[in-house]
């Protein structure tokens, strides 16, 4: 108990050097929360915004279907698996037919995926009850904010669309844009047009078929459907994990150099406080204090520095990183175009597991690195350190 007395008068006398040291301590502290926080929050949002607008419980895939190869939807759709059926007609499944196509916005050609659904679908968040309706002669469409900008199309617009049918004739027919839906997740507005699944079936010719199967939860039971392939959440989001492995990568060199900041300014101050301290060490000894009680009074006093940054980070970085919880992060408008469910607005999320990570992480290093210098009092004599100077 003396020695952490000692040790946190020392710490306190000490002035502006420990203060600074404080300071950056806390900064980096309080950066690699939020940094980390962002990230977590981005990718859970993520992950979550995409299960609910596209993959469901996992997917059911036709064995050519490669959703990175356009020209295999020509071969890739069949008739549903026949013990997926039940779950079809009972809405626990939902059947997704794919096929090239192309519309002529402004006079110009673009390349589009048509992918039917039925309208009546509750598994998945896409507001496709929206494109029911009662004319024979009417092909309502779906699509996404992105696609209607890019497109230039608004509610009510009719729009040529060009496709090929399952014996390659190419058809045409006009489609009118029944709603416009706002999401974050690329992969199920750029470039794609939804339409109700009998009229696509009607158009290409491919009766009763599909691409692919969305299973609900009451299809969780079914894992195999003859010669398709299920896909399970942990597949479908594998391209989520693997960026958050690089960006862990990428923030961990980044979190190296903002503690390592703080760690070098308590190395310093070790070191000129055993410079500056020479006599006083050599008084304790001869006042009978071992040379193992001054290495440990010297590290207490290094890792003090650690909770002190801790205690002051929360203090201004509590409010600050709610607030930043809050409000969010908003991205250029580039990242839309990537592909990825992100969203023009990022909001960190911060685990209990993240803030106590990081106040051991904090707290270790520093101990760690106000040991180090102190290493050098196990060879230190009491008669050289009263005249100022080491062994």
């Amino acid at each position: 108990m003396l020695t952490l007395q000692l040790a946190w008068k020392n710490t306190i006398g000490a002035g502006i050097r420990t203060w600074l040291n404080v300071i950056v301590l806390s900064v980096a502290f309080v950066t690699i929360i939020g940094m980390q926080g962002l990230y977590t929050g981005m990718l859970d949002r993520a992950r979550d915004a995409m299960i609910r607008m596209e993959l469901g419980d996992g997917q059911f895939w036709h064995p050519e279907y490669d959703p990175y190869d356009p020209f295999a939807l020509s071969e890739s759709h069949s008739a549903i698996p026949a013990n997926l059926r039940d779950a079809v007609a009972t809405g626990d499944a939902i059947p997704v037919l794919i096929t090239q196509g192309s519309i002529f916005p402004e006079g110009r050609i673009k390349p589009i995926l048509l992918k039917g659904i039925p309208p009546e679908q509750t598994i998945l968040e896409i507001p496709t009850q929206s494109m029911v309706s009662d004319s024979d002669d009417d092909i309502p469409a779906l699509i996404g904010s992105n696609m209607a900008e890019n497109s230039g199309l608004s509610v009510g617009d009719y729009i040529t669309v060009r496709w090929r049918d399952v014996n390659g004739t190419y058809d045409a027919a006009d489609v009118r844009i029944a709603h416009i839906m706002e999401t974050i997740v690329q992969s199920v507005d750029n470039g794609q047009i939804w339409l109700p699944l009998d009229r696509l079936h009607a158009m290409t010719g491919m009766e009763n078929q599909a691409t692919l199967i969305v299973s609900g939860e009451g299809a969780r039971n079914i894992t195999s459907a003859g010669n398709w392939i299920f896909r399970d959440i942990g597949f479908l989001t594998k391209e989520i994990d693997e960026i958050q492995e690089m960006s862990d990568s990428s923030l961990s060199i980044m979190y190296f150099f903002l503690l390592g900041m703080g760690l070098l300014a308590v190395f310093d101050t070790q070191v000129l406080s055993l410079w500056r301290r020479r006599k006083e060490m050599g008084t304790m000894m001869a006042l009978g204090m071992t040379r193992g009680m001054l290495i440990r009074l010297f590290t207490l006093e290094g890792a003090m520095h650690a909770i002190l940054a801790i205690l002051a980070g929360a203090v201004y970085g509590i409010p600050l990183l709610t607030w930043f919880a809050n409000t969010g992060f908003t991205m250029p408008e580039y990242v839309e175009d990537y592909g990825m469910a992100l969203g023009r607005t990022m909001y960190p999320t911060y685990g209990l597991q993240l803030v106590i990570g990081t106040v051991i992480l904090v707290f270790i290093t520093v101990t760690i690195v106000s040991y180090l210098p102190t290493r050098k009092i196990a060879k230190l004599e009491p008669t050289d350190a009263l005249r100022g100077k080491f062994s």
